[in-house]
């Protein structure tokens, strides 16, 4: 049964060695993440699933202790999801920065398991892999990396989509009131045409929450370099 949930954004420049002279612009999202950690610690899970958006061949499980770095990056900065043995895959980027939020949390409370997300998953097929991840154990903590939007202005990586603030703020209302509906009722081709890389990972977490009655809070929604990141918490 899912007991908890934390949504973080998952740009490496959430990571002040990458971020570098620019570290400051994400302090409030960062400190957001790390309350939102702080509420899954506390609600003393038997498993944690980090689920981030990932690519081909990154897709699928990523045993605890699976590496990743952000030398892609131009930074000399690796890390590890939890303590265990380095997995042959290396961790896609939105899970390394989940494990590198997880290392400065020091996330002792659960083992902890990776989830690569295609982005093209269906709703259905979101909801039922959540669900399916609920029932993993007793009590199921998630930690859920992706982002909004990346058109809200004209400098943003996805140029401007008059049609980006309006999903955002949905996207927004629904994780800050741990709206299950409301998040599988996200248009899949909308998210794609707009590079919502969290609809698939939000929505395996609806799929997760369903009846399990959380109540949401909504830490952090900002758009600082035109892109949508969210930080929310489901306890």
């Amino acid at each position: 049964m899912l007991v908890a949930a934390a949504v973080c954004p998952s740009p490496p420049l959430l990571v002040p060695e990458v971020a570098a002279g620019a570290a400051h612009e994400m302090d409030d999202a960062r400190a957001a993440c790390y309350d939102a950690l702080g509420v899954l610690a506390a609600s003393r899970p038997d498993r944690l699933v980090v689920l981030g958006p990932a690519e081909q061949p990154a897709r699928g499980p990523h045993p605890q202790g699976a590496r990743g770095s952000f030398r892609g990056y131009g930074v000399d900065l690796e890390v590890s999801l939890g303590k265990g043995e380095p997995a042959q895959r290396e961790l896609p980027p939105s899970l390394a920065v989940a494990a590198w939020l997880l290392a400065r949390t020091d996330w002792t409370a659960a083992p902890v398991e990776g989830l690569g997300v295609g982005e093209p998953l269906t709703r259905d097929r979101c909801a039922a892999s959540g669900k399916e991840l609920a029932q993993s154990a007793d009590r199921v903590a998630m930690l859920v990396m992706g982002d909004g939007t990346n058109c809200r202005t004209l400098k943003a990586p996805g140029y401007f989509d008059e049609r980006a603030a309006a999903f955002d703020a949905e996207a927004a209302r629904a994780l800050g009131s741990a709206d299950t509906g409301a998040l599988l009722a996200l248009d899949e081709e909308l998210a794609y045409e707009l590079k919502a890389t969290g609809r698939a990972c939000w929505q395996v977490l609806a799929g997760a929450a369903e009846g399990a009655r959380l109540d949401g809070r909504l830490l952090y929604d900002e758009a600082p370099y035109g892109v949508g990141y969210m930080v929310a918490s489901w306890s």
